[in-house]
């Protein structure tokens, strides 16, 4: 079967409890719950928490919360991957048979059903260990400018700073939305996901925003009220 993993747990302090704080009238965790579940490429989605009350949202939008995750992966430096990792161990240990995993934040209400599906096709028809989503740099990165010890000025890149901006290549970074990858992958540490093996799904900017402060937050809901206008 095909599995999305939403890791969500409740200790955000940035924006408390974001992870099901109303945005445009829903929890945040509903949105990428009901985007896994609309492509219908999925065939369970996981939640991955330590909190009772983000479970019982999940469970109400669709989502499954077979076990809830250990104390000693709920801080504040647990990484992703490590998080993914265990679910799966965990899953398989009860007899669950997984093809496909993809890896969802729970804080990504711009990302569609469609992106999901389109991701996993890229995923089954190539050589690719993950398919995740990214996007393009607005101004090239190799004119980008360090501040000073005494609050001068020095370019990143000496050799760039002076060329112009369609001479340099095009840097894109991780959109911090979804990866897919196979289970095995997943467990496999050598497996990197930034990695030469990997491949971009580039989105467009106005479906890219980070949500860390109130001010993200309300950027967020603009973009998503005008993409609802246009896509109903």
């Amino acid at each position: 079967m095909n599995i999305a993993i939403i890791p969500a747990r409740g200790g955000s302090k940035r924006i408390p409890r974001k992870n099901i704080k109303l945005f445009c009238g829903k929890p945040m965790i509903a949105y990428p719950i009901i985007a896994a579940i609309d492509s219908g490429v999925v065939d369970k989605v996981i939640v991955s928490t330590d909190d009772a009350e983000i479970a019982d949202i999940a469970k109400h939008y669709g989502a499954e919360l077979p076990f809830f995750r250990n104390k000693d992966l709920a801080d504040d430096y647990t990484s992703t991957s490590a998080v993914i990792k265990d679910t799966i161990q965990r899953l398989l240990q009860l007899g669950w048979s997984i093809n496909h995993c993809a890896c969802l934040y729970a804080t990504t209400p711009l990302l569609s059903a469609n992106t999901i599906k389109e991701m996993l096709v890229t995923l089954t028809s190539t050589n690719a260990s993950y398919v995740f989503t990214a996007a393009r740099f607005s101004f090239p990165i190799q004119r980008a400018l360090l501040q000073t010890a005494s609050g001068g000025v020095t370019p990143f890149d000496r050799n760039s700073i002076g060329k112009r901006s369609q001479d340099l290549a095009p840097a894109y970074h991780d959109a911090g939305q979804l990866y897919w990858a196979t289970a095995s992958t997943w467990l496999n540490a050598e497996h990197n996901i930034f990695g030469e093996q990997s491949k971009m799904h580039v989105l467009p900017d106005h479906l890219i925003q980070d949500i860390d402060t109130p001010g993200d937050w309300l950027r967020a809901e603009l973009l998503y009220k005008l993409l609802q206008q246009e896509h109903p």
